[in-house]
């Protein structure tokens, strides 16, 4: 008998289990193959459906493929488990060597799981549902899937193929203590072959229901080089231009050639400390291009803080390298909620939705810092699916700084894992860069990292702006801002403002709106917040620009999405107290390009502004303040400047200290960290040991499940939504509820993340109370109704907006 892996809906074809073993496993080979765990990975993707060899899953599929409107009872079939129960009884229970052992923890682990994410070892209940699974769950044809099995891979076979993965393991335990790595590192390893596992099985099972095979391997070397020399001819048209000897264009030159120099070093973790406006996002492609090509990387990842930033640098590299369909731009998920379904959940339409295309296989990507967490940290199957495509990669954080405090200690933990066993080299961007190797858990930065030399002086060259303190004790509300700003507009022709919450902004722009319609100046006002998809802000900043650019009269009302990465210049910039880091960033969009001798950026406290439960901005606008207050009474501490070296290390000291206790990640439900429950996880064990009498039987400890199930890498949870912005917006809307193949729905899901909103709880159950959200793709995915989107606002709750597809 044939035992069936899947059945194709359109024609009934079948895929046996063998052939789908077979294909998974030489995929995951590849995958694995990139940091030297091709036998590990192999393994994983050889057993993880061996418990498909069973009349009763052949049975089940067929009725769930004859039924789809209705399958077959959830939990009436379990084919997850069989092949890690194969690992643990053949080695696991009859040896005593360590590499025995965990490579049968970490691979049954890896295969039980791929239908709803990894097990804990040990939990907070002091029981093992990794154990639970592999050595109790009754399963009525195990001795016949094994037997079936073994009929197409000898046992000797296997026991070969499982000496070459033990050797891999060993070799990757001893990586770990030479470096001194924490336990911490085991984990995210079984997250890396647990990812490889992933992606192959959802790729293979997509190709075979569309019956399709697998995409030819792009040349990255070839594309890399045509990139390099697309840059440099850039490079060389800028030079032309007649303000090219301007000494701030003369400095980012000098500092690009600094990188392209720089990029001959082995991978390693450095820094570029380019001052705001330095010209950031070119060099540190040169660098990244450059490095590619000399180290033979994979691909060339960029992660910033906001979707913002991810519009303008792809835009800027898509115009300079002309190859659109190899640069991806990963702003968020539109499918928002994760469906795990269960080994034996056969709903086939949520299959479709898991077996979408949704991985990052372009040489370029753009991501957020959120995303790139989520890829390590979250919960299930979809985001570690993308693990293994940031190995051998080189990888740019832009505006690292903006790492949430909480996530500093699993962020160090990840980049050092991908530098030392990903073998990606990483590169931290920012004017401000945060003491990441100075905290408990430190990230382990290469010898003599900072690529830029004499950074102090650079930093002067590019003095641009002076800050004034006009902190108030009460602060001002939006009247007494409005008649600053005004005041401001007397002198210069625009102004920037940014605001710490959406409600100032808005409050503000009313303001702003009712004193030029009383004064009839014509100045045009602009709003930005994240209540506008990226399409829309995008479009808002080209006619932002355009109106820059024409010396128009311009006021622009924005939240700090504005302030890192957004290529454009205003004569005055008033800022909200917050931390220096911010404060800097907001100060690169004053007088950017050095065209004026000096502007001036306000600091001001915004009376409207509630940041209870907003404990970062908070803490960083106090500690803002003390070095606001050092610096009026001795100046010379901080060289004369706000925004120095010295003052960025000094507040980046007290911000730090007062987050000591936070950096790890602590759930204060189970009064433990993440960071914690990922490696040693001694608590959970005493106490599993204590109620059982007995050490836990395996020699991983982590708590796996339970840290995803707390992590949350940005808290007051948000939900994402469509929302029809625009003509195209509508078509992809109105698309999704058609009929797709997993290939088509990948692509429509990726259309449509510039038109992807995050709303929080509150906001969502405002907008369901009026009426104003639709269910798509059989209810998978969250639309906004048309009358509840403004052109001027963006998302507006009471479904009252101002309706039009016209752009701004």
């Amino acid at each position: 008998m044939k035992y069936i892996a899947h059945i194709r809906q359109k024609d009934g074809s079948i895929q046996t289990v063998i052939e789908h073993l077979q294909a998974v496993k030489e995929s995951c080979e590849n995958y694995g193959r990139v940091i030297g765990v091709s036998h590990l990975a192999g393994l994983a993707g050889l057993l993880h459906d061996l418990g498909k060899n069973t009349m009763e899953f052949s049975t089940y599929i067929q009725e769930a493929v004859a039924h789809p409107e209705a399958p077959p009872r959830k939990g009436s079939v379990d084919h997850s488990t069989a092949g890690g129960r194969l690992l643990f009884e053949r080695y696991h229970k009859n040896t005593s060597t360590v590499e025995d052992k965990f490579a049968a923890e970490w691979l049954a682990n890896c295969v039980i799981s791929h239908h709803q994410g990894l097990r804990d070892f040990v939990d907070s209940k002091q029981t093992s549902p990794f154990l639970e699974r592999v050595e109790e769950k009754v399963l009525k044809e195990f001795d016949q899937a094994k037997q079936e099995f073994f009929n197409h891979v000898p046992e000797q076979e296997l026991d070969r193929y499982f000496n070459e993965a033990k050797k891999e393991l060993k070799h990757y335990l001893k990586l770990i203590q030479q470096h001194k790595l924490p336990s911490i590192t085991a984990s995210l390893l079984i997250k890396y072959i647990f990812s490889c596992l992933i992606d192959a099985d959802r790729s293979n099972t997509r190709q075979f229901e569309e019956n399709t095979s697998s995409e030819p391997n792009l040349d990255q070397h070839a594309f890399f080089t045509r990139s390099y020399e697309a840059l440099h001819q850039h490079l060389t048209e800028l030079e032309r231009q007649g303000d090219s000897a301007h000494p701030i264009n003369r400095l980012r030159r000098e500092m690009s050639d600094r990188c392209e120099e720089f990029a001959q070093r082995d991978s390693g973790i450095y820094t570029l400390s380019i001052p705001t406006g330095g010209g950031k996002t070119l060099a540190s492609l040169r660098y990244a291009l450059k490095h590619a090509l000399t180290h033979g990387k994979d691909r060339i990842i960029y992660v910033v803080p906001y979707t913002t930033i991810i519009e303008q640098n792809a835009a800027e590299i898509r115009t300079i390298l002309q190859e659109d369909d190899l640069i991806l731009e990963h702003h968020s998920n539109v499918v928002e909620r994760e469906f795990e379904l269960d080994n034996e959940d056969y709903d086939l339409r949520k299959q479709k939705i898991k077996n979408a295309r949704d991985t990052w296989d372009s040489p370029i990507i753009f991501t957020t810092m959120v995303q790139f967490l989520n890829t390590f940290y979250a919960k299930g199957t979809r985001n570690v699916r993308r693990l293994h495509q940031l190995s051998n990669s080189v990888i740019i954080f832009d505006e690292v700084q903006s790492v949430p405090i909480k996530c500093i200690s699993l962020f160090n933990a990840a980049l050092n894992f991908l530098h030392i066993l990903g073998k990606s080299s990483i590169l931290l961007c920012t004017a401000t860069q945060p003491a990441l190797d100075f905290v408990k858990h430190r990230l382990h930065m290469s010898p003599q990292a900072e690529i830029i030399e004499q950074l102090g002086e650079v930093s002067q060259s590019f003095k641009r702006v002076h800050v004034h303190d006009r902190t108030t004790s009460l602060g001002w509300g939006a009247e007494e801002l409005a008649d600053f700003v005004q005041q401001q507009m007397n002198e210069v022709k625009s102004v920037l403002v940014i605001l710490n919450t959406k409600i100032a902004v808005r409050r503000l722009f009313d303001q702003l709106t009712q004193l030029d319609r009383e004064n009839e100046r014509g100045v045009r006002l602009f709003h930005l917040s994240t209540n506008m998809c990226a399409a829309h802000r995008k479009d808002i900043l080209e006619e932002l620009k355009r109106s820059l650019e024409a010396e128009e009269p311009v006021v622009c009302v924005s939240t700090q999405l504005i302030e890192a990465g957004v290529n454009i210049s205003f004569e005055c910039v008033v800022r909200s107290l917050s931390g220096l880091d911010s404060i800097a960033q907001a100060a690169g969009r004053c007088n950017r390009h050095g065209k004026d001798p000096i502007r001036n950026v306000y600091i001001v406290r915004s009376a409207d502004e509630s940041l209870t439960r907003l404990p970062e901005i908070r803490i960083g606008a106090e500690m803002t303040q003390r070095i606001l207050h050092e610096f009026n009474q001795s100046p010379e501490r901080y060289d004369q400047d706000l925004l120095s070296v010295s003052a960025m290390k000094a507040y980046f000291e007290y911000y730090y200290s007062q987050f000591q206790t936070e950096m790890d990640y602590p759930v204060a439900g189970l009064q433990k960290n993440l960071y914690d429950l990922l490696g040693a996880n001694k608590d959970f064990c005493k106490a599993y040991e204590n109620k059982h009498h007995k050490p836990l039987e395996t020699l991983t400890r982590a708590s796996l499940a339970t840290a995803e199930q707390y992590f949350e890498a940005i808290s007051n949870r948000a939900t994402s939504i469509v929302v029809p912005y625009n003509e195209e917006a509508v078509d992809l809307i109105t698309a999704l509820n058609g009929e797709l193949d997993g290939g088509e729905l990948g692509g429509l899901l990726r259309k449509l993340q510039p038109y992807v909103v995050n709303i929080y709880d509150h906001e969502l159950k405002a907008l369901d109370a009026n009426n104003n959200l639709d269910l798509l793709l059989n209810g998978h995915v969250l639309a906004l109704k048309q009358p509840a989107y403004s052109k001027q606002f963006g998302v507006n709750l009471a479904g009252n907006g101002e309706w039009s597809f016209a752009m701004i």
